[in-house]
């Protein structure tokens, strides 16, 4: 058996320990295996830059942050477009794939990833997918790995903020990574005992933000923490279209809400105002001990799904049990956080504001 595997798009804990997971069980339960690694996603994959990989080589990886293979990102819109020398980067990879007589190729990644896996397949190549992201968007999966990971950091900065924060007595806003899906705002504010979450799913108003800052100061709290998606937009924004908030913001010289809301609600409330943005320190890292775990069963369930000879799928979580979807029905689809869902609820009903 000859299998490939690539990380594409964005880093974050755990890749390292699913490649880990699907080359052990292969090794373990096959006789003769072959493992190459495409260095830096699809883009290796196109240039046919690969690695030989031995059982060694996966053997310390369980803790391992990052990739170590590398990662980029390679636009799925440019995947079917011609290049200078007439080919398109799809024929490419196809021409890749059988160029190392791959039996299978896994491919590590999220929903750009995913559709581009879904392309591979119609044309043929044996793909089984796994899904990552900290945004924990890919459709048809409870939950991504990485994303618990970066729950813990965003949640960890949260705390660490608040001490500081009651110090000084000062609102503090913490922007938090998640363009089209709030799912990592959410979980890390509510666990980082936030007063206002704001989400992409959730437009906002900034009176019910000053308001409920102003509330929090009045209840005896020494500060006021802002979790802020990264998407999150302003009920006036709500009803432009992507570009034309982007627009918006580009004149005021800004690409996310936090810094002008910052500024509104120091001038509102009077409070001490301060943003920061956790940036990349949430992909950073070693993976927690649940998704350590939940790699694991991730890669030795894609392992077994090649062994049984079913390609063209994803491998998911559903219910709490490991189990998969096929590429062509999840590739190019989102979860998005529900603004009635239960979670929200039972935040709004310990007296979070999410602005609405």
């Amino acid at each position: 058996m000859k299998v490939g595997i690539l990380t594409s798009g964005g880093d974050c804990a755990g890749l390292n320990a699913v490649m880990r997971a699907i080359a052990l069980n292969l090794y373990t339960t096959e006789k003769n295996v072959e493992v190459i690694g495409f260095r830096n996603g699809y883009a290796g994959l196109i240039r046919g830059d690969a690695v030989p990989m031995r059982r060694a080589d996966f053997e310390g990886l369980l803790r391992a942050g990052g990739t170590v293979l590398g990662t980029t990102r390679t636009p799925f819109k440019l995947m079917s477009v011609p290049e200078a020398d007439g080919t398109t980067r799809l024929a490419k990879m196809v021409a890749s794939y059988k160029k190392f007589g791959l039996d299978c190729l896994f491919t590590l990644g999220g929903a750009g990833t995913h559709r581009t896996a879904a392309l591979l397949c119609a044309e043929g190549c044996n793909v089984i997918g796994l899904p990552k992201t900290i945004d924990n968007d890919i459709y048809g999966t409870d939950v991504t790995f990485g994303f618990h990971t970066a729950v813990d950091v965003a949640a960890d900065a949260l705390e660490r903020v608040r001490t500081t924060s009651e110090s000084h007595g000062r609102t503090m806003l913490v922007e938090i990574m998640g363009n089209k899906a709030g799912w990592l705002t959410l979980y890390a504010g509510i666990a980082g005992g936030a007063d206002v979450i704001l989400l992409p799913e959730i437009p906002f108003s900034i009176d019910k933000v000053c308001a409920a800052v102003q509330a929090a100061y009045a209840s005896g709290k020494r500060c006021a923490i802002v979790a802020v998606g990264e998407g999150a937009v302003l009920d006036s924004e709500a009803p432009f279209k992507r570009r034309e908030r982007v627009f918006i913001r580009a004149e005021r010289g800004e690409t996310t809400v936090t810094r002008h809301l910052a500024e509104v609600i120091g001038q509102r409330t009077g409070a001490e105002t301060r943003a920061t943005v956790l940036g990349y320190i949430q992909r950073g890292g070693e993976p927690s001990a649940y998704d350590r775990v939940l790699c694991t069963r991730l890669g030795s369930y894609a392992a077994q799904l090649c062994r049984r000879g079913m390609f063209g799928v994803t491998v998911a979580v559903s219910g709490g049990k490991i189990t998969f979807n096929a590429l062509p029905d999840i590739a190019g689809k989102y979860k998005f956080v529900d603004p009635n869902g239960e979670i929200v609820r039972a935040a709004e009903e310990t007296g979070i504001s999410f602005g609405r």
